[in-house]
């Protein structure tokens, strides 16, 4: 704390909030100036705060903060996009949760990476926007993982280095990447994954927004897909994320 500077002012998106004490909340907010940090704004509750509008979760505001004892004390907040359509989709709001969760359970306190700050603030405005949001989504989650330091190797058997040919493959999580049939049965953590599905990860991971979303994604293969990257990220993590039950309760019904 004794290292902090008085004041800060930065973009930030609000995480998440939580009530503290009579009338003040306690925000998590992942600034692009200061990465991850928390936040108390006083008086927010009462009914006549200008500043409860500009604080919600999945806003992006232009913030000042003042050093407090604790925590960051919010002085000013001015809102920079409210994503509204977040607010009133439920799986707009399931997909706006799940980046948001990703993005917390991978993240530290001040550790600033201006990188992972535009990465979420661009998938929020293309959820809040685009008429299906799901590649969106997985863009994010390929793109996330190369700003992490876990981007997977797709494109080469991780043992023998042989180039992967157009056949189903293995996938191992603990080694990071694909082996190739001859390699993969050696490896008894190592999974089998459809040419397919390889297909699209190899595909996102090597493009542009704009020519991922040009990709059309069966259904079947955006399940297979999903449940993928969740395997993965319950192996980083050591644990699962909350929000994919989530929005399957929300897909069925």
């Amino acid at each position: 704390m004794a290292s902090r500077e008085r004041s800060i002012t930065s973009e930030a998106i609000v995480l998440r909030h939580s009530d503290w004490g009579e009338a003040d909340r306690l925000l998590s907010l992942y600034t692009l100036r200061n990465g991850k940090l928390r936040a108390l704004a006083k008086g927010v509750r009462k009914i006549r705060s200008r500043k409860a509008g500009h604080l919600e979760p999945f806003t992006r505001v232009s913030l000042l903060l003042a050093s407090g004892r604790d925590f960051f004390i919010v002085t000013q907040a001015e809102m920079v996009d409210s994503y509204i359509n977040l607010r009133e989709d439920l799986q707009r709001l399931g997909y706006a949760s799940y980046v948001v969760e990703l993005l917390d359970r991978f993240t530290y306190d001040e550790d600033e990476n201006q990188g992972l700050y535009r990465l979420l603030a661009e998938t929020l405005a293309r959820i809040n926007t685009e008429a299906d949001p799901i590649s969106a989504v997985h863009y994010y989650e390929i793109r996330l993982l190369d700003q992490l330091g876990y981007r997977p190797q797709l494109f080469r058997c991780l043992q023998c280095n042989a180039e992967i040919k157009p056949v189903d493959q293995y996938i191992s999580f603990s080694q990071g990447g694909v082996l190739c049939p001859n390699c993969g049965p050696q490896s008894p953590e190592a999974s089998q994954i459809a040419m397919e599905t390889l297909k699209f990860l190899r595909h996102f991971q090597r493009s542009t927004y704009p020519e991922a979303a040009r990709a059309h994604m069966s259904p079947e293969l955006s399940y297979q897909f999903e449940r993928l990257m969740q395997q993965y990220f319950t192996y980083l993590l050591e644990r699962k994320l909350n929000t994919p039950a989530f929005l399957q309760q929300i897909k069925r019904s």
